[in-house]
């Protein structure tokens, strides 16, 4: 467990630095650079496309090389470069090359950062693992925004002092990575240290469910848009910036209460059940930002997607986990994020699209209708 408590304090701290600045960005986008929401939506989806996309990558080379912990620490101090364009922005192309480098940092560690953590426990206990990672993950999200809130509540919308101190906290995160002890590789029986599947991946060799349940995931994450789109629903709703962080703030504080539990309950009922109740209730939470018309509502829909976020994101890997060959760990991991990453760069392109051409309800919509679709795949499908 020592792995997995070193791994969760880096997150926790990188998590800080992050949070502090990516809440403020679609309204430092819009508002002091003149981007559009089909901007904010390019920026995301491209982004956030190269970081799932990388994953694979990064962990085909860990599992081939047998090596994690070197990938990890470069991939941590590439965000960390990320967050100082940030500060050092005066237009959005400035915003849009210090998201890509954060990202392409984020695309680098966390399948083999995953790995390491799948490495370091029992199957019997990988979902408590990865709750444990997702819990200590999300409560540097809280509070990230919590310093971000009191910053510019001091310092009434001084982005740029924002995006310089969460420099601090991702450097910090860096050097606690010199503690993580990486183990040596067990190989089952019959295998060589340079296995063809490894040095040759072939989608062939992955279990059927694997396969399937992939493509599941794709379905879930065509609608699954950036949550800075969520951001820019509050502000039409009336929300001012500070009180879109405490929204955020929410959310994060549901998501950092329940992960733990959503990953042990994962362990005991099986991942198919909760990831089917997390499928459910984000169809129904996209659904409500399109009809939301007060500020009570959004409150409450903030709220209950903290709820999806613990119910979705560290059981999925958990079931990677369980369902992948050990020699094809990481690489497995990688292809969950690059089959998110397929529907994620659509998924905002058409969030920021349809809400230019149709308003703002309807990318919620969208996104609704299929995180439904995903739970009735998952339920024939794995």
């Amino acid at each position: 467990m020592f792995n997995v408590i070193v791994l969760g304090i880096v997150s926790f701290l990188t998590d800080v630095s992050t949070e502090m600045s990516y809440p403020l960005l679609p309204l430092y986008l819009t508002t002091r650079l003149g981007a559009t929401p089909a901007v904010v939506g390019l920026i995301e989806g491209i982004s956030g496309s190269l970081a799932s996309l990388l994953k694979v990558f990064s962990g085909y080379i860990s599992d081939k090389v047998r090596k994690r912990k070197a990938l990890v620490i470069f991939g941590y101090a590439s965000s960390t470069f990320g967050k100082l364009l940030l500060y050092l922005s005066t237009s959005w192309g400035w915003v849009f090359g210090g998201r890509v480098v954060d990202r392409f940092g984020k695309g680098i560690r966390t399948s083999p950062r995953d790995a390491l953590i799948a490495d370091s426990i029992r199957k019997g206990r990988r979902g408590e693992a990865y709750g444990l990672h997702r819990a200590m993950d999300t409560a540097g999200a809280t509070a990230g925004v919590i310093l971000a809130y009191l910053f510019l509540k001091a310092r009434s919308a001084d982005y740029s002092s924002v995006f310089l101190l969460s420099l601090v906290p991702a450097a910090l995160g860096v050097c606690f990575l010199l503690l993580v002890k990486e183990r040596k590789w067990s190989i089952r029986a019959g295998r060589t240290p340079l296995d063809q599947s490894v040095v040759l991946f072939r989608w062939a060799s992955l279990p059927v469910r694997l396969k399937a349940f992939l493509v599941v995931i794709f379905l879930f994450a065509l609608g699954n848009s950036s949550k800075q789109f969520l951001f820019l629903r509050a502000k039409e709703l009336g929300f001012a910036v500070q009180n879109i962080l405490l929204l955020y703030l929410a959310y994060n504080v549901i998501y950092a209460i329940s992960s733990y539990p959503a990953g042990l309950f994962s362990d005991i009922i099986g991942r198919k059940t909760v990831l089917l109740a997390g499928y459910l209730l984000y169809g129904i939470v996209y659904l409500g930002f399109a009809l939301a018309r007060s500020q009570f509502q959004i409150w409450f829909l903030f709220a209950l997607y903290g709820l999806c976020s613990a119910l979705t994101e560290g059981v999925e890997k958990a079931l990677v986990a369980d369902m992948a060959p050990l020699e094809l760990r990481a690489t497995s991991i990688g292809l969950h994020a690059t089959f998110v990453s397929i529907g994620l760069l659509p998924a905002s392109l058409l969030a920021g699209i349809l809400w230019d051409a149709f308003g703002a309800a309807s990318p919620f919509y969208f996104g609704g209708f299929l995180g439904l679709l995903a739970a009735f795949g998952i339920w024939f499908a794995i």
